[in-house]
């Protein structure tokens, strides 16, 4: 059983102006592989907020997997790629290459997000988009792949 960490990063979803979609259809879908979900969260789009809550999902709670939706976009607030980038020792190209990919051929503006993959020590970090419906096509897009890459990280047999 996988232990997976939901972070929302969205100024008006933590000031309870918007209601939270796609972090619960993370939470939803995710449950596919055999997954927990131990900590779930919704915080603004401030960087060193951002920094603090993986490595703590990481090194504290020492989940498989993080995922963050939200602010992978163009405005100046969107910042999660690069509080990510500053916290992983390995990057995971693949991973947002395919989910872009994926969802370009339902929405060419697919290719605006920014999100990144990598890792952190033995966890799996993935920026989602911040819409429901990025959340969910990228996710799936995902889905087979990611247990093996999860059982690589904790060096499960294959």
């Amino acid at each position: 059983m996988y232990k997976v960490a939901v972070l929302t990063i969205s100024d008006r979803c933590s000031k309870g102006i918007r209601e939270d979609e796609s972090g619960k259809i993370a939470q939803e879908l995710i449950k596919n592989l055999p997954a927990k979900i131990v900590k779930y969260e919704i915080i603004p789009d401030e960087p060193e907020m951002i920094k603090e809550k993986i490595v703590d999902y990481c090194d504290n709670l020492k989940v498989d997997l993080v995922l963050t939706d939200g602010g992978t976009g163009f405005t100046k607030r969107d910042q999660t790629p690069e509080a990510t980038r500053a916290v992983i020792q390995k990057e995971v190209p693949g991973i947002p290459e395919a989910m872009r990919m994926e969802c370009f051929k339902f929405n060419k503006r697919a290719m605006l997000s920014r999100g990144i993959a990598g890792i952190r020590g033995r966890t799996l970090i993935i920026n989602l988009p911040g819409s429901a419906k990025g959340t969910s096509e990228s996710l799936e897009a995902i889905m087979d792949a990611l247990a093996h890459g999860l059982d690589m990280l904790a060096e499960k047999e294959h």
